[in-house]
């Protein structure tokens, strides 16, 4: 569940191709949607993820990564997102996970001090602070897993992406097949060590 860093149609996702690579057994769907804020995904996570299309009484999926956030960042001033709202609805998506006996796999968000556009001081605090609510979730174990995306694409600065995980995007935001690379091995190692 994300946002154009997980929309295929935005060029994003190729993390899960990586993961599709070396889980040649396994399935792995996206529900990423371009521009999303996390209370729109809590919508689809709810229709989409969760459809009420029971297997022998348990959910069709045994594990759920919820990469999101960055949007609603930048969006502070104009759609009034908080650390707080977005705060409660990766909460809200975790736990409805955990109900029904998903494991869940949270990844932080990405640097994106490059959006030179949108970023600045204060947004940066703010992400500052979303990523220490995703740690702190772990170690209430309201996730199983976070994969930490700061120290995977930056280099040197944790606030911007590194040039050679960015290419061919100029943005500051989005990050290239390298960058998924990384990430999907990331994950891989973290939470699908034992998939098949």
């Amino acid at each position: 569940m994300g946002d154009s860093l997980t929309d295929p149609k935005s060029h994003g996702g190729k993390y899960l191709d990586y993961l599709r690579q070396h889980c040649p057994e396994s399935t792995f769907i996206s529900f990423g949607k371009g521009a999303d804020m996390v209370n729109q995904m809590r919508r689809r996570f709810q229709s989409q993820v969760l459809a009420p299309v029971p297997v022998a009484g348990k959910s069709h999926y045994t594990d759920v990564i919820i990469f999101g956030g960055v949007n609603d960042l930048y969006s502070d001033l104009t759609a009034h997102r908080t650390v707080e709202k977005i705060s409660a609805d990766l909460s809200a998506m975790y736990q409805m996970s955990r109900d029904r006996g998903i494991r869940v796999v949270a990844i932080t968000v990405s640097p994106w001090g490059g959006f030179k556009r949108y970023h600045n001081d204060r947004r940066q605090a703010a992400t500052l602070r979303l990523s220490e609510f995703i740690f702190e979730q772990q170690r209430q174990q309201q996730v199983d897993f976070v994969v930490d995306t700061v120290p995977l694409l930056s280099c040197g600065d944790p606030e911007h992406l590194c040039p050679a995980m960015a290419k061919p995007f100029r943005d500051g935001l989005h990050f290239g097949p390298k960058g998924h690379e990384i990430l999907g091995a990331a994950l891989l190692k973290t939470a699908f060590q034992n998939c098949r």
